[in-house]
C-alpha cells in the first residue's frame, strides 16, 4: 500500500503577488530561522548550503544626499559603504539604524526585499555585479524565512536597478 505524499504549497507573500502581476517567473523557497542573542532572526544556512552563493541580502542604507537606498549583495559578503556612496551620488552612506528600518521600509530586519521596497517606496536599488551572470538568485520575499529565486535581469528591470561592484574587498 503506497502513501501519497502531500505537496505543501506556501501561501503567497505580497512580493510573490507583485511578481505574478508583473509576469516575472520565480520559485518560492522557505527555510528555518532562529533568533540570535539580540533577538534578531538569523537564517539557518545549512538549509541552503549548496545554493548559498545564490542567496542575496537586502541592506537598507542612508545616503547623505539621497536618503534611503538599498544594496543587494551575497549573504556571505560585506557591503562597501564607500562603493555604494560613489555609485549612488552620495559622499557618505551608512546602514539605516535598526530602530528606523521597519518605519522606513515596512519590513522587519531579515525580511527586507528589493522588490517590496521598490514597489512601495521607489528607493534607489543597487545590485551587486556578482549576480549579473547567474541564471537565478534568491532574495527575501518580504517575510522572515521566505525567499524567491528569480532571474537577476528580471529583478534589475523591475527595480530599475543597476549592477555595480558593491563588495568590501
Amino acid at each position: 500500500m503506497s502513501k501519497k505524499k502531500k505537496k505543501y504549497k506556501l501561501e503567497k507573500t505580497l512580493v510573490e503577488k507583485i511578481l505574478d502581476q508583473n509576469k516575472i517567473k520565480y520559485l518560492q523557497a522557505s527555510f528555518a530561522t532562529h533568533k540570535d542573542s539580540g533577538g534578531v532572526a538569523q537564517m539557518d544556512t545549512s538549509i541552503l548550503e549548496e545554493k548559498e552563493h545564490l542567496v542575496y541580502k537586502t541592506l537598507v542604507c542612508e545616503g547623505n544626499k539621497t536618503g534611503p537606498l538599498v544594496g543587494v549583495i551575497p549573504v556571505t559578503e560585506h557591503l562597501s559603504m564607500k562603493k555604494l556612496a560613489k555609485v549612488s551620488g552620495n559622499k557618505k552612506c551608512e546602514m539605516l539604524p535598526l530602530k528606523k528600518l521597519q518605519k522606513t521600509t515596512g519590513y522587519v530586519h531579515g525580511a527586507n526585499t528589493p522588490i517590496g521596497i521598490y514597489f512601495n517606496h521607489h528607493f534607489p536599488i543597487y545590485l551587486d555585479n556578482s549576480m549579473k551572470d547567474e541564471a537565478e538568485i534568491a532574495v527575501s520575499s518580504g517575510e522572515v524565512g521566505r525567499s524567491v529565486f528569480l532571474n537577476p535581469q528580471d529583478l534589475a528591470a523591475f527595480c530599475h536597478a543597476d549592477f555595480e561592484d558593491l563588495l568590501e574587498r
